[in-house]
């Protein structure tokens, strides 16, 4: 039987304003990291919106895979896969700023991380960690970036000062969930606290989640979740 043709839908449908408000505020602070686009992912009632903020410039580099991903509820189910530019996101969202939705943008980019393809489970929960001692940890490794690079750096000497220190494990305050599992903690990359930071994802008063499957991360927290695959030439 041949399978049924999926028709990419014109917009997507909120249930509440504030939704879309979220959406614009999680690309916007996307957009001020690292400007390659986002993946919208529609199954059903849910919209799962995913974006870069790290990733190997060079072959054999210490810079993780880091994705930072935002789900959101549909009032209306869609089916939809498609990644666009995120400045396409924001221009359609300040049209129509009391909307409850969104126009699906015609330009499509291709993005390589984008085809990475992250595990949908299971996950095995392995520590919790205060989303203060991630917060501390990125703003540590935003000051070292700052004191590494020099006047007018190159693309390249910034991509070397970034996998330097966002590539690198960082210790924290871990809380181990069952067993011996909190061993799989160890590894985990500085860039990971990092993208919680800077999308928005930590407060104080929360803890975040630290799960395992296989050779990634995912780092959760209320507000959002963090996808982290080391580079395969650091993987033991």
């Amino acid at each position: 039987m041949q399978a049924p043709t999926l028709f990419r839908p014109e917009q997507l449908d909120f249930s509440d304003a504030r939704d879309l408000a979220d959406l614009k505020n999680f690309v916007t602070r996307a957009k001020s990291i690292q400007d390659s686009g986002i993946r919208l992912q529609a199954a059903g009632p849910v919209l799962l919106a995913s974006v870069c903020v790290l990733r190997p410039a060079l072959l054999g580099e210490s810079t993780p895979t880091v994705l930072g991903l935002r789900t959101v509820a549909l009032a209306a189910p869609a089916e939809l896969d498609v990644t666009v530019p995120l400045a396409a996101i924001l221009d359609r969202v300040a049209r129509q700023p009391e909307a409850s939705h969104l126009e699906i943008p015609p330009t499509t980019v291709r993005e390589s991380w984008a085809g990475v393809g992250a595990p949908r489970g299971p996950w095995e929960p392995v520590a919790t960690v205060p989303g203060a001692a991630l917060r501390d940890a990125a703003e540590e490794g935003i000051r070292r970036v700052a004191g590494i690079l020099p006047d007018s750096p190159g693309a390249l000497i910034v991509n070397n000062a970034r996998a330097s220190v966002w590539g690198e494990p960082f210790t924290a305050p871990w809380t181990v969930q069952q067993g011996e599992a909190g061993e799989s903690a160890a590894g985990l990359p500085r860039g990971a606290a990092f993208a919680a930071h800077a999308l928005g994802f930590l407060a104080d008063d929360a803890d975040a989640t630290l799960f395992r499957h296989g050779t990634w991360w995912r780092l959760s927290t209320p507000a959002g979740h963090v996808l982290v695959r080391r580079p395969a030439s650091l993987l033991g």
